[in-house]
C-alpha cells in the first residue's frame, strides 16, 4: 500500500506540475524546486498558542526533562531545531554575527532573548534521544494572540516540516487565533497530527477533543478526523523520578510512548509526506489559476452594458485619484497621529501604574526579598510590553479599516486584498524609510539595563492571512511584538546601588521605568511612522493594479465585442475548455490527497486509551 500510494503521488505530482507549469513558468519553477527537495530526515514542527506545554512534550518525547526550556519569557521570537548528535550541545543563529556555541546551562538563557547582545533567531540542539535518530523536532513559539510576531516564526519554521504536531492543552476548546494559523499552516503542510496536552490536570479533556473536533468540522472540514493524542508531560516526566518499579504506570498513563510511536511511524513515510506537501503546494497554484480561466470566460461573453460599466468604474476609480490622493495622505496622517497619542497616553498609564504599585511593595520588602526586586520588575516589564502589543494589534486594525473604507468600497477592497496584504508584507518586512535594516531585531541595552526587543524585522514568513498580523475588514497588518525586560546590566546596576537600601531600589526602580517608558515610546512612534508609510504605499500600488486590471478587462471586452459571434464563441469554449482542465486536474488532486491522509497516524478511540 505504500509503494502504491508513493507512485499515486509521485504521479499526481508530476501532472499538477506540468499543468501549472505551462500556464504560469514562475510557478511552475517554484514547484519544481520544492520537488526537488529531498528529505534525509523528516522534519516535525509543533505549533500553538503560547502556554500549551509545547516545551514540556518536546522534554518528554526526548525524555530530558529541562532540554527545551520551559515558561520562556514571550518576548523571544526564536524557535529551537532539535537534532540528533553524539553528545548535547546548542549553537544559537544570531542576525549579522557568527554562529554562537553554547554552554549546556546557557539554552534558557538565550532562549528567552537574555543570551546577548542580541536575540537569537533559530537555535539549534544537537542531543543523543533515541527519538531523534528518526525525526527532528522543531520547537517554535506560541502562535496565537499573545505576540503576533511568533505566528509569523512559526509559520517561517512551518516552510521547513514535514508535518505538523499541533498543540492544544484540555483546558479549554480551540481558539480563533488557532484555527487561523491552522487554516494558514494547511496551506503549506498536509499531514497535521493533533495532541492535547496537560490530560491529567483536567478531568474534562475528553469533553474538549469532541468540542474541538466540532470546531475543525465545522471551521477546518480537512482537519475533522485527524488523529488526537492525549498526553501528560508531567507524568512523563515524573516516571524519570521515581523507582523502577513504579515507573511503568506513571509511563502507561502519560501516553508519551504512543505519540512517540507514531511519530516514528511518520518518520517512516518521510518521501511521501513531502511529495503530499508539494501537492498540497500545487493544489493551492491550481485554484487559482482555474480562477483567472473563469474570469476570462466571463470576458469574452461580453454581456450587453458591461463595457460601460467596467469603462465607468474605471474613469471613476482614476478621478478620485486625481482628486482625493491628498485627502486619503491628510486621512492617513490624522489616523495614524491619533492612535499614535492614545497608544502613547495608555503607555503612560501602564508605567505610572507599575511605578506606584512597586514603589509600594518596596516599603515592605527585606533581605531576599528586596533582592528579588529586579526579577518581579523583569516579568511585570514582559507583561507591560505583552499588553502594549495587543493594543497595538487593536489600534493598526482600527486604522486600517477607517482609511481603506474611504478609499475602495466593499466590491473593490475585496478584489484587492491580495495585493493590498502583500505590498503591507513587503514594505514593513523589508524596512521602511524609518525601521532602517529588514533584519534588525532591535536589543538595546541602556543605562538602566533595559533590554528592548522591537520585532519589525521579525515578520519573515508571515504570507498567510490570518497570523502573523491583524486583520482590518481583511486587511492583513503584519505586527510584530513588542519585548521588553531587564538585562544583565540592570541586576549589575541594582546590585551595586541598592544591596538592603530601600530608598536606592526606589530611585534605581524610577530610573529603569523612566527609560522603560522612553524606549516603548520611541518605538510605538516608529511603529506608527512605518504604518502610515507602509498603508500609503499599499493603497497607492493596490489602485494602480486596479486600474491596470480594469484596463485588461475592458480590452478583454472590447476584443470579444469586435469579434463576430462565431469569434466569442471560440474565445469563449476555448477559455472554458481551460478552465474545466483546470476543474479536472483540482478534482484529481483531492482524490490523491484524501487518499494520502492514511500517512497520518492513527490513534485508539478515545476512552480506550489504555486498551
Amino acid at each position: 500500500m505504500t509503494r502504491e500510494l508513493a507512485q499515486l503521488l509521485d504521479t499526481a505530482v508530476r501532472d499538477a506540475v506540468a499543468a501549472v507549469s505551462a500556464a504560469d513558468s514562475d510557478a511552475g519553477a517554484d514547484l519544481a524546486e520544492l520537488r526537488r527537495r529531498r528529505v534525509t530526515r523528516p522534519s516535525v514542527v509543533l505549533v500553538g498558542e503560547t502556554k500549551r506545554g509545547k516545551s514540556s512534550l518536546v522534554n518528554a518525547l526526548l525524555g530530558v526533562p529541562g532540554l527545551s526550556p520551559v515558561d520562556a519569557a514571550v518576548a523571544t521570537a526564536a524557535y529551537l531545531h532539535f537534532t540528533p548528535g553524539t553528545r548535547p550541545g546548542a549553537v544559537a543563529y544570531v542576525p549579522g554575527q557568527e554562529p554562537v556555541d553554547l554552554a549546556p546551562d546557557a539554552l534558557g538563557a538565550w532562549a528567552t532573548g537574555r543570551g546577548g547582545p542580541r536575540a537569537a533567531r533559530r537555535i539549534e540542539v544537537t542531543h543523543p534521544a533515541p527519538l531523534l535518530q528518526y525525526v527532528s523536532l522543531l520547537d517554535t513559539p506560541g502562535a496565537g494572540g499573545l505576540d503576533p510576531a511568533h505566528a509569523a516564526v512559526a509559520l517561517d519554521a512551518v516552510q521547513q516540516a514535514t508535518a505538523l504536531l499541533f498543540v492544544a492543552d484540555a483546558s479549554a476548546p480551540l481558539s480563533q487565533p488557532e484555527l487561523d494559523f491552522l487554516a494558514a499552516a494547511g496551506q503549506r503542510v498536509d499531514t497535521v497530527v493533533f495532541v492535547l496536552t496537560k490530560v491529567d490536570a483536567f478531568a474534562g479533556w475528553r469533553r474538549i477533543v469532541d468540542d474541538n473536533r466540532m470546531l475543525l468540522r465545522a471551521r477546518a472540514p480537512r482537519f475533522a478526523d485527524a488523529p488526537w493524542f492525549p498526553v501528560s508531560a508531567r507524568l512523563a516526566e515524573l516516571a524519570l523520578r521515581v523507582p523502577a518499579g513504579e515507573q511503568a504506570t506513571l509511563i502507561e498513563s502519560s501516553q508519551i510512548a504512543v505519540l512517540q510511536h507514531a511519530l516514528v511511524e511518520l518518520a517512516g513515510r518521510g518521501h511521501q509526506l513531502q511529495l503530499a506537501n508539494v501537492l498540497r503546494a500545487a493544489r493551492a497554484e491550481l485554484a487559482r489559476l482555474e480562477q483567472g480561466a473563469d474570469a476570462r470566460v466571463r470576458a469574452a461573453e461580453a454581456p450587453a452594458g458591461e463595457t460601460a460599466r467596467v469603462r465607468a468604474q474605471r474613469s471613476a476609480l482614476a478621478a478620485r485619484k486625481r482628486t482625493e490622493s491628498r485627502q486619503w495622505a491628510l486621512l492617513l496622517s490624522t489616523e495614524t497621529q491619533r492612535a499614535r497619542v492614545d497608544v502613547v497616553g495608555s503607555l503612560r498609564t501602564r508605567i505610572a501604574a507599575l511605578q506606584q504599585q512597586l514603589t509600594a511593595r518596596v516599603d515592605g520588602l527585606r533581605g531576599a526579598a528586596l533582592a528579588a526586586l529586579p526579577d518581579e520588575l523583569d516579568t511585570e516589564l514582559q507583561a507591560v510590553a505583552v499588553g502594549l502589543s495587543e493594543e497595538l494589534r487593536a489600534t493598526f486594525a482600527q486604522v486600517g479599516d477607517r482609511v481603506l473604507a474611504q478609499v475602495f468600497d466593499d466590491e473593490e477592497r475585496a478584489g484587492l486584498l491580495d495585493r493590498l496584504n502583500a505590498t503591507l508584507r513587503h514594505t514593513l518586512t523589508a524596512g521602511t524609510p524609518h525601521s532602517g535594516s529588514g533584519d534588525n531585531l532591535l536589543v538595546a541595552l541602556s543605562a538602566g539595563g533595559i533590554a528592548f526587543m522591537a520585532g519589525r524585522g521579525a515578520m519573515f514568513g508571515a504570507s498567510a492571512l490570518g497570523a502573523g498580523g491583524v486583520v482590518a475588514g481583511g486587511l492583513l497588518v503584519p505586527v510584530a511584538g513588542l519585548g521588553l525586560g531587564l538585562a544583565a546590566g540592570g541586576y549589575v546596576l541594582y546590585r551595586r546601588r541598592v544591596h538592603n537600601d530601600r530608598q536606592q531600589a526606589r530611585l534605581w526602580l524610577r530610573d529603569v521605568l523612566s527609560e522603560a517608558r522612553a524606549a516603548l515610546q520611541d518605538e510605538i512612534a516608529h511603529r506608527f511612522t512605518d504604518l502610515q508609510y507602509a498603508l500609503g504605499v499599499a493603497v497607492d500600488d493596490a489602485v494602480e493594479r486596479r486600474l491596470r486590471e480594469l484596463d485588461a478587462h475592458i480590452a478583454d471586452i472590447d476584443t470579444a465585442a469586435a469579434e463576430d459571434a462565431a469569434g466569442r464563441s471560440r474565445r469563449r469554449a476555448a477559455a472554458a475548455a481551460e478552465r474545466q482542465q483546470f476543474q479536472a486536474r483540482l478534482t484529481q488532486v483531492d482524490e490523491v490527497l484524501t487518499r494520502a491522509r492514511v500517512l497520518a497516524p492513527t490513534t485508539a478511540p478515545i476512552g480506550q486509551e489504555h486498551a
